[in-house]
């Protein structure tokens, strides 16, 4: 009964959101208003149907139905219950489902807050958005059916009897239910770690959340409205997309570091990567439509990157679950990839068209022109070219020179990461820089005279933080210099608030708390972007810190003898063998940290073993110095190797995240608007 109930809601789903494309555009288009709201209602259906049918596939997994084949894929009967939750994105059938579930809540809460505002963009925005739900509900309809079901037929050959349907095939008899739980597969070992319960919905999230503004922005295209009325409506939603973008790739580091046992947090992995692409193209979009707000400029360039942006996502989808990379984070080879590729193919060549189409008619013309390289705008632009150069070298290196070296040469070509930092961390720099002087320049004319006077106190700031490093014993140069170009970015956004907390205090005679507190309540987009720019900044000095001071040794030690890495000891204690709850054995090793001398920790590195693949758990002591982690790589009672790294300021990486996560919090939050202000706008609107 429950498969029959999942698949009518998705079955549901699908026509609602098919309808409402053709309900949208052909009311819009005939200038019928009850066929459009007709349409704005059938996208509204979507979510409730999709949500019935997650809420269905969710009873499935923790009330074991494995008659459901996806159940019986992703789950087992050790299966402890959160894991049974979270399997519903743990397979391509499931993921696709909760895909789709994202996708219609962000639909659902575009037209509700902005059907009134922006009615003109609505139905064309509604029909993109639809079209891209509709699109992932037919997959999971028609070729990953997460409610299919195992049936017997009888009288076949053996090897042929057992099928799955979401039907019931003619003749058809359920198997044993004891039978189904005895053989039933269970979760990825590599899924069952704290951080893939919320780094893949994460993902999910920024994702689909830079679908609302493509649409919007295909909206303007297609109804004619070409002002900055589509930047204005999905502002917020760009942000709050590129925050759970943000979190999904810190929360992926997280689980690489904790989960794959090689010490490091970023391999520069295809799927890695294919998740940072449309980061990299999102922020330039972020930026860059501050300009077209503020100075009516690069209309066309802002269109070609929120194209880009949906772009890389749909492509990242892709490589992702197409099987045509091997990677650690793909899903398996499935039927979705050519589809996939198709759907990406067809809606971009549709939106370079319109692009084009409105271009060539000159309604896409700059209202204002570059006064000199050193205006924000021109800064902007530099940095927009930083992030688009990023781009194309990591696309490059992961996915367009092996498809290209096998397509036409014959031979598999796989980038390392050595290559990868060759190219990118010169362009990294060259961001930071930006990060650095961008703020500090003005729109329109800035002169070199009063940027340098700008940049002086952080400027000063930055080579005593230099001279004190290098006083510690801080070495190589390349770190020193890699650090003084960070912390610079870090110094001027701090200098910044303290600039417009400084005028607060001495006009208004605020106390400096509260002085701070109005700057960010009456600017949250400027301030709370610099508490971005300070946590981009913590973030560089840990990847920095992490990166080239790491050590690295490898040790096979007697049980009792303790072994001496810089500062640090490491003794081996003792080896226990033990089952856990959910059968796995587990290998554990006992050992004791030292340092100077003192102990200062007891870590229990293991290996658990399942039935398909041993993982390696590390053991780790964090401080805010650096961690100490410890591999087990094998042993008995008598003897054990392992791996040591030591890795200096690695916590900065996420502490500094989590900065980044609260700028973009204060820059989002709904800003609270005066009564009069209010009923002023509301007058202009209904005017």
């Amino acid at each position: 009964m429950l498969a029959e109930i999942g698949l009518t809601a998705l079955i549901l789903s699908f026509v609602a959101s098919v309808y409402a494309i053709f309900a949208s555009v052909i009311g819009e288009r005939s200038g019928n208003d009850s066929l459009v709201l007709s349409g704005r209602n059938a996208a509204f259906l979507t979510f409730p149907a999709v949500l019935l049918a997650n809420i269905v596939l969710v009873i499935a997994l923790m009330t074991e139905q494995y008659q459901m084949s996806y159940v019986w894929s992703v789950t087992d009967p050790q299966t402890p219950l959160i894991y049974r939750f979270t399997a519903l994105w743990g397979s391509q059938r499931g993921s696709l489902l909760f895909w789709s579930l994202t996708m219609s809540m962000f639909t659902s809460g575009a037209i509700w807050f902005n059907w009134r505002s922006e009615r003109r963009l609505m139905p064309y925005a509604i029909a993109y958005m639809m079209a891209t739900l509709a699109f992932f509900l037919g997959l999971s309809l028609f070729l990953e059916n997460p409610f299919e079901r195992w049936w017997i037929i009888p009288g076949l050959p053996e090897a042929e009897q057992v099928i799955e349907s979401a039907f019931i095939p003619p003749n058809a008899i359920a198997p044993d239910p004891a039978n189904l739980a005895a053989t039933a597969t269970g979760l990825n070992p590599l899924l069952r770690h704290f951080g893939m319960i919320i780094h893949p919905p994460m993902l999910y999230l920024g994702f689909v959340g830079f679908t609302i503004p493509f649409a919007f922005a295909m909206a303007a295209l297609g109804s004619g409205d070409l002002s900055t009325g589509w930047i204005k409506a999905t502002r917020r939603w760009s942000l709050i997309s590129w925050i759970f973008l943000s979190l999904g790739l810190i929360l992926g580091g997280r689980w690489a570091y904790d989960v794959l046992g090689w010490g490091g947090y970023w391999g520069w992995d295809p799927v890695e990567n294919a998740a940072f692409l449309p980061w990299l193209v999102g922020t330039a979009f972020i930026h860059s439509v501050m300009i077209q707000e503020k100075r009516g400029m690069l209309k066309v360039w802002n269109m070609v990157l929120v194209i880009a942006t949906f772009s890389a996502v749909m492509f990242g989808t892709f490589a992702t679950r197409s099987g045509v990379i091997e990677s650690v984070h793909s899903f398996a080879r499935s039927e979705v990839g050519f589809p996939m590729l198709s759907f990406w193919a067809i809606i971009t060549v549709i939106s370079v068209a319109m692009l084009l189409w409105r271009w060539n008619r000159g309604e896409l013309q700059d209202d204002h022109q570059f006064a000199n390289i050193l205006s924000r705008e021109s800064m902007f632009v530099l940095n927009n070219v930083i992030f688009i150069a990023l781009f194309i070298a990591i696309f490059w290196g992961s996915f367009g020179l092996p498809i290209t070296s096998t397509l036409f040469f014959g031979k598999e070509v796989t980038i390392g990461p050595s290559t990868f930092e060759f190219y990118t961390v010169p362009l990294f720099i060259a961001m930071y820089i930006l990060m650095g002087i961008a703020p500090l320049s003005a729109w329109g004319a800035m002169s070199a005279k009063r940027l340098g006077n700008a940049i002086t106190i952080p400027l000063i700031l930055t080579i005593a933080t230099i001279v004190i490093a290098i006083l510690v014993g801080t070495s190589p140069v390349v770190a020193i210099a890699g650090y003084g170009v960070v912390v610079l970015a870090g110094y001027v956004a701090l200098y910044e608030i303290y600039r417009g907390a400084k005028a607060r205090h001495k006009s208004l005679n605020e106390g400096w708390m509260r002085a701070i507190f109005a700057l960010f309540r009456r600017n949250q987009r400027r301030y709370g972007g610099y508490i971005v720019h300070l946590g981009v900044t913590i973030i560089g000095i840990g990847i920095i810190g992490s990166s080239v001071f790491q050590t690295e040794v490898q040790y096979t030690i007697q049980r009792g003898e303790q072994v001496v890495i810089n500062d640090y000891a490491l003794r081996y204690d003792n080896f226990t063998r033990a089952q856990a709850n959910d059968g796995r054995m587990m290998n554990i090793s006992d050992v004791t940290v030292l340092r100077n001398g003192n102990e200062i920790a007891y870590l229990r590195p293991r290996i658990d073993d399942y039935p398909d693949m041993p993982m390696t758990i590390a053991g780790a002591h964090s401080t805010l110095e650096n961690d100490f982690y410890v591999l087990f790589l094998g042993g008995d009672l008598e003897r054990a190797t392992f791996r040591i790294y030591i890795n200096p300021l690695i916590n900065l990486v996420w502490w500094g995240g989590i900065v980044l996560i609260i700028g973009t919090f204060i820059a989002t939050y709904p800003k609270v608007v005066p009564e009069t202000r209010r009923r002023k706008r509301e007058a202009e609107e209904g005017a």
